[in-house]
Order: C-alpha cells, then structure tokens, then sequence
C-alpha cells in the first residue's frame, strides 16, 4: 500500500510528530511516502530530523521528504494534514494583547472573540492560498485534514471558497468524553456506598461510556450519555459538582450545565470566551477560573505556554535527538481521529469519531451552511454521517450565536471586506459584551494594522485604518493593561 501523505505547518514538533507516530503505526502503511512543508527552515530541519530518526528506529524505510517549497511537497498528495499557525507567536501576542486594552479578557484566543476572529483571517488568507496549490498538484480525490484553528472557520472557508473537500478535526470530544466517565465512576461507586480503595469499587473508562455529542467545534453538547444500558446524562450536574478536581477546575462549564441542561467539550478557560458571562467584569473573572493549570482560565495562558514551548523548543533539541526514539506501537497510538481516518478510508476498518462537517441537514436547528461537529463513521466506502436531528433549544442557541461570528468572519476574510469583519466583532458575544461599538471599530483598526503582513485581502482597509489611527483624538484604552490572572512567561528552559 502506497501513497502521499503532506504536513503543511510540520514545523509545528508537537502535532506533526505525534500524528505522523500515529500513522505509521498501522501495518499497511510501511511504505507510504511522508512529506512536509513549513515556511520556517530551520524549525522543518529539527522536526524532519528528530522524526526522520524515529522512522529509523522502528526499522522503517520511509524517507521523509521536507521542503519550504509547498506545491513540491504538496504533488500527488492523497491526505493533507493542515497543523499552521499562520503568524506564529508574533501575531498570537497582538491577538491577545490588543483586545486586553479594550477590556476583552481571553485565556486563549484562537476560536472565537477578538482573537478567534483575527486569527481566523490570517489562517483563511492562507487556507485559501494551499486550496489552489491542493486543486492544481494534489491527487484528485485528496483529503485535506485540519488541526488548525479557528477550526470551524477555516474548515467552512476550505470547503466553501477553497472548493476541496475538507475535514476539521479536533480533540475536545475525547477529552471531554474521559471526565464524563470520571464523573460516573464517582456517582456509580456513591451509589453503592463503595469508596476508593475499598473492595467493590468500580473502575469506569472511556471503553465503558457511549456518547453521542453534537454542535460546533469548541461547542459541542453531550447530549446523551450511556453507560450499562442507564442514561446518565441528567446526573452529570450532580457528578461535576461532586467531583474533588473538576468542581474547583471547571467552574464555567458546571454553570453551563446549570444552566442549559448539558456538559459541553472544551475547557474551562476555552469556553469562557465564546460565551457572554464570564469574563466581561474584571472583578468576576477568578470567580469563574483556576489558576492551577493555564487550560481552566488564566489570561493568554494559551499564549504563555504556547511561548515557553518555543523556547525549549531551541534550547532542548540536541537533548531530545538523545533521547529514545518514539515506539510506533498501539499502545502509544493517541486518540487524534487522523490516523484513523486514512486507516478506516485505506483498509476498510470502520472507525467511528467527531469530526467536523458542512452541516447539510445532518443537525436540523443549526443552518445548512455551518461546519457542525457530530458523530461520523469511517471505511473503505468514504466517510458516513448519521442524521442528528435538533439540539436542544438553548444549546442551538448558543451556537447559533457562534455561527454568526464564525460566517461573517468567513466572509469578511474572503471578500476582504472590513466591515463585515467589524460585524462579526461587534456579533461576538464577549467582545459586544464588553465594548461599545466606536470601541470595537477602534480595537479593529488596531488589530488590522498590527497584522498588516499577515493580512493581503485587506491592504485598503489597513490603508485607512493607519490613517484614522494616525489622526490621535483616540479613544481611551488601558494600555499595558495585562488582564486579572496573567502569569509572567518563564523564559527559563527548566520546567
């Protein structure tokens, strides 16, 4: 079995040698072809090294072939695997730190909100770039499979304007689908009045607990929950809060349930952002987070570890080629949908997982267009997705809200139209909650010009944007304001 598999982003150590590790732990795949792509050398030299000697150790044959030149790498290409983060920490920085001068408070900054929204114009410009490079070099029934965010965005913008058949894929289902059977572990071993330790304890894994989960990326509801035949999805409020971690860890996401009736995938510090309520006072924000871990809600944390990785990135390399090589071994394979998805389409091996989707129907009270995030199952006849029917009203309500940012965004990257990126600023339900709008035309302003080299479609709009800047009688904002639960980068190698 032989064919071409592209990284585009490879550059990026964690994903690319991760899932390319989860791809050739499938027998049948000895001799495919690997390529990747990055418009960073040197950091594509480390990776293609580290996962060149891998391939090595696990007495494989494959060459990796790696390239800044794309439509080389891109030729003949079945599957594409999408990992860029176009502007790289540069541009995450004003993402983060531009907003937060207007009030808008993010842990991450990459789906939704002010830096969802900018960051999904850059990825888009780009995006669209590799779909003409995939429709002119790639073989024609390629795949292009995306990792990058804001997932819903770019993976609506690949399908739609990009015209080639795109997957998102993500992992907040699997994540969120393991602390739902903590949860039940826990409320199954109260029922019984059996504690940890003690003999009869019931162990509970994800192999356990069937799900059925639908939404959006980022945004996606477990609306049921079944475990030994019993639906435990109206327990989950009870669970969550018993729970001696996620009770303190995920505050947001447990008012969330309060509230519309079902746990939704993406953490503490990620949801926090999309919605209204949680972070639009400075005074409330801890009330909602939890400093132990970045992930539950501290301002740019996503941001600071995202900067750390990248400085033991260059100062450890040397040290990881020492270490022992990856095992490309089942145990180790992780629980990204990739490898599976080009295992379930090459040998027909049926695989089922969450992936996000051109809606069609398939979630009745989501619009058509929409990406969506539902059951799918995968092998050798393509890639099948079950009707899903409607949401329940209030969590269609919440991503409606979402979709509405995320088209207008689509749009206005496309079109290159600012206005319609100032739409979808003012339609963003954290940034409306927080700022007027000459604050967020302002803020726009700002954000376009400070991206400017990252942003082609919008030379005009920046031309003005620099010139409105440049009069003065500004509005007032909090400069080197650094949001109510930053942490200081550690700049240090040593964790």
């Amino acid at each position: 079995m032989s064919f071409k598999i592209a990284f585009i982003g490879a550059g990026s150590l964690g994903f690319t040698r991760k899932l390319l590790s989860d791809i050739l732990t499938v027998p049948e795949f000895k001799d495919i072809r690997i390529g990747f792509t990055d418009i960073n050398a040197k950091n594509l030299e480390m990776v293609a090294k580290l996962c060149q000697r891998d391939i090595k150790a696990n007495k494989l044959k494959i060459k990796i072939e790696a390239s800044t030149d794309r439509r080389k790498i891109l030729k003949d290409a079945k599957y594409i695997i999408n990992v860029v983060r176009i502007g790289g920490l540069e541009a995450f920085a004003m993402d983060v730190d531009i907003p937060l001068k207007y009030g808008v408070d993010q842990c991450v900054g990459d789906t939704l909100c002010a830096g969802g929204i900018m960051y999904g114009q850059r990825g888009i410009a780009a995006v669209l770039d590799f779909c003409k490079d995939i429709r002119e070099v790639c073989a024609p029934d390629c795949l292009l499979l995306n990792y990058a965010n804001p997932n819903a965005m770019i993976t609506w913008a690949a399908n739609k304007y990009g015209k080639v058949r795109t997957l998102g894929l993500c992992h907040g289902v699997q994540g969120g689908h393991w602390m739902i059977s903590q949860v039940i572990e826990l409320l199954v071993n109260k029922d019984k009045g059996v504690k940890k330790g003690s003999r009869g304890y019931e162990k509970v894994s994800t192999k356990d607990v069937d799900i059925i989960c639908a939404g959006i990326n980022h945004q996606t509801w477990y609306t049921r929950i079944n475990y030994k035949g019993k639906d435990w999805t109206g327990r989950m409020l009870e669970g969550f809060e018993l729970h001696p971690e996620f009770s303190k860890t995920e505050k947001v996401r447990i008012d969330m349930i309060r509230r519309f009736g079902y746990f939704s995938t993406e953490s503490n510090g990620h949801l926090s952002e999309y919605v209204a309520w949680y972070r639009k006072r400075e005074n409330e924000i801890k009330d909602w987070i939890d400093m132990s871990s970045w992930i539950n809600g501290e301002t740019g944390g996503y941001f600071r570890v995202c900067t750390e990785g990248r400085n033991w990135f260059k100062t450890d390399f040397p040290k990881w080629m020492k270490e022992p090589a990856m095992k490309y071994v089942e145990e180790k394979r992780s629980h990204e949908h990739g490898s599976f998805i080009i295992e379930g389409l090459e040998t027909g091996r049926v695989y089922r997982g969450h992936f996000n989707i051109v809606n069609n129907g398939c979630i009745t009270n989501l619009p058509d267009d929409a990406i969506i995030e539902v059951p799918s199952y995968v092998d050798g006849n393509g890639i099948s997705v079950p009707q899903a029917g409607d949401l329940p009203l209030g969590c269609a309500a919440v991503c409606n809200a979402s979709i509405s940012v995320q088209r207008l965004s689509v749009e206005a990257a496309a079109r290159g139209d600012d206005t319609l990126l100032r739409q979808a600023m003012m339609m963003d339900p954290l940034v409306g909650a927080v700022c007027n709008p000459p604050e967020i035309w302002q803020m726009t302003d700002e954000m376009l010009v400070a991206g400017a080299k990252w942003l082609p479609q919008y030379k005009d709009a920046i031309t003005n944007a620099r010139k409105r800047l440049s009069k003065g009688n500004l509005l007032p904002t909090r400069e080197g304001y650094r949001g109510a639960a930053r942490v200081n980068v550690n700049v240090s190698s040593k964790k």
